[in-house]
């Protein structure tokens, strides 16, 4: 029996996007305020997703020897460094979230069965790599406040009650919508980026965000004026909203994921736009990220 396993390990590092070839003002317009010297940190937490049979005493993989192989080869070298100087790989290519993901993948990969490697600079920004050359993945997290209501205008408000329930309700109810973006794209190999991150930033807050926060979704959103506003139908349209814009900015758009409630939440995949999901696809890569 084939199962994953997921070890968790943390390290606090510091870096600069900085590249020697451009001038101050280039840097700075690139790279913004990470161009500062000497450097800014970040608590890490890396997540490390191992695959493989189950042996006679139930383990894939003894993780006592799974968390010493994470020490010896990534966090004893990156706890406390200075990340543009402690491996040589991010002399080439800048240590950003994602390339940083793509190397630690590197350094264990001789070592250990990995499906996934999944890096947080910080809880609203992480990267997923998965040992495909170049490709990575980003994704930043972000959030709304709205109000919606669940009802069908072809039907009755008694038909509404019995599909939606208190959802029906003519006055709506409100909601803290958590949104998760991510977008997949090929590692610059001088940059360390799949796209520019400010971009990224201000791609999902002009066409999401602004738009959405506040609002009345029905009322406000003139899609939603025929289209019910589930979960799932929000999700579908801010997919749709964002299709583009990420495409401009140099990357492809990959998933989104809507937190109605702690107990509620959607994903949808961009390359569903492109004909029917393949379901079985789909169902690996769930069970690869989680």
């Amino acid at each position: 029996m084939k199962c994953i396993i997921n070890r968790r390990a943390q390290f606090s590092a510091s870096h600069r996007y900085w590249l020697p070839e451009l001038s101050d003002a280039e840097n700075l317009e690139r790279f913004g305020a990470c161009t500062r010297s000497p450097g800014h940190g970040h608590n890490y937490v890396l997540y490390v997703s191992m695959a493989g049979e189950l042996d006679e005493y139930g383990m894939v993989l003894n993780l006592s020897d799974v968390k010493h192989v994470i020490k010896q080869e990534v966090t004893s070298q990156l706890d406390f460094a200075y990340l543009n100087d402690v491996w040589v790989e991010f002399q080439q290519t800048l240590p950003t979230t994602e390339n940083i993901a793509r190397v630690i993948w590197q350094h264990l990969s001789p070592h250990l069965p990995l499906v996934r490697i999944q890096l947080f600079e910080h809880p609203e920004l992480w990267s997923d790599y998965y040992g495909n050359d170049m490709e990575a993945y980003l994704t930043i997290s972000t959030h709304f406040s709205a109000a919606h209501r669940l009802a069908r205008p072809d039907l009755s408000f008694e038909e509404n009650c019995e599909i939606y329930g208190k959802c029906a309700r003519p006055n709506g109810h409100g909601h803290n919508y958590h949104l998760e973006v991510t977008i997949k794209g090929e590692v610059d190999p001088r940059t360390g980026m799949i796209a520019d991150l400010v971009a990224f930033q201000k791609a999902v807050d002009t066409y999401v965000v602004e738009p959405f926060d506040h609002t009345f979704l029905n009322k406000d959103i003139p899609y939603f004026a025929n289209v019910v506003p589930t979960a799932e139908n929000i999700a579908v349209h801010i997919r749709d909203l964002l299709q583009e814009p990420i495409c401009q900015i140099g990357a492809q758009l990959h998933k989104i994921k809507l937190i109605e409630s702690p107990n509620n939440s959607c994903e949808v995949y961009a390359s569903e736009l492109q004909g029917e999901p393949n379901l079985t696809s789909l169902r690996e890569l769930a069970l690869a990220q989680n």
